[in-house]
């Protein structure tokens, strides 16, 4: 899976493409309307192609043995994501649900690698991009595995306030409204463990809530019980 924060929050990030070299790639791609409630691909599709977020929500799934299904991103205007190997025939490993009415920039594969052959400089970028995202799958797995189910709960608190979070004061208000249900299964967990977990953390005073949003009010105690690393925030984020 691959992804660059090419926008987080309004802010636009291009640590890992020049402004140049994303118009070479917004030139290869066609545009692609997509309606809420559909996929862009599931689990053992072919993967050829890459996916620009022009507008809209996209949330990247996946599905346990059981039937269960996990939460992995989810991504917003601006963000880059697909899953390409460097063989061919491969296919992906994840869904790709639509969450709103969005517009996609597809870029196949073959228009890819002929750009990165005829641009060395933005050869060398996507090598970046794509370092950038094993080193947030990494931690990903790294909260889920690690510290048990109030450490991923933790993490992904963290992670929600880098990406849709706004600051006042010591306070930090989570903008977007998720059920605990979400929030169970981006972390592996049942929604009966996720409001026993809230219920804690409120109790001790580290989070509060406002009509259904989420408010941090201890940003430190989330990172001592996940052992935050402070990753830069276009890597810890949803």
């Amino acid at each position: 899976m691959l992804h660059c924060a090419l926008k987080v929050d309004g802010v636009h990030n291009t640590e890992c493409f020049s402004e140049d070299n994303l118009e070479k790639l917004k030139e290869i791609m066609y545009e692609q309307k997509v309606t809420s409630g559909s996929y862009l691909f599931w689990e053992g599709d072919t993967a050829d192609k890459l996916y620009f977020l022009i507008q809209g929500r996209i949330k990247i799934t996946k599905t346990s043995d059981e039937g269960k299904s996990f939460i992995l991103y989810m991504y917003g205007d601006g963000d880059l994501f697909g899953q390409l190997d460097p063989f061919h025939q491969s296919v992906n490993s994840f869904n790709a649900e639509v969450m709103e009415d969005s517009t996609i920039g597809v870029i196949q594969q073959k228009d890819l690698e002929t750009l990165l052959w005829q641009h060395g400089d933005l050869a060398i970028e996507f090598m970046k991009w794509m370092g950038l995202m094993h080193r947030m799958t990494q931690t990903k797995f790294r909260d889920l595995m690690m510290f048990g189910k109030p450490g991923a709960l933790c993490s992904t608190l963290i992670r929600l306030s880098n990406s849709f979070g706004q600051s006042s004061g010591s306070q930090i208000l989570i903008t977007k409204k998720l059920t605990n249900s979400e929030l169970a299964d981006m972390i592996g967990a049942t929604r009966e463990s996720v409001n026993r977990m809230l219920s804690d953390l409120k109790k001790l005073g580290v989070i509060s809530m406002e009509n259904s949003y989420i408010i941090i009010e201890n940003m430190n105690y989330l990172k001592n019980v996940c052992q935050c690393e402070n990753c830069p925030k276009d890597m810890c984020r949803i």
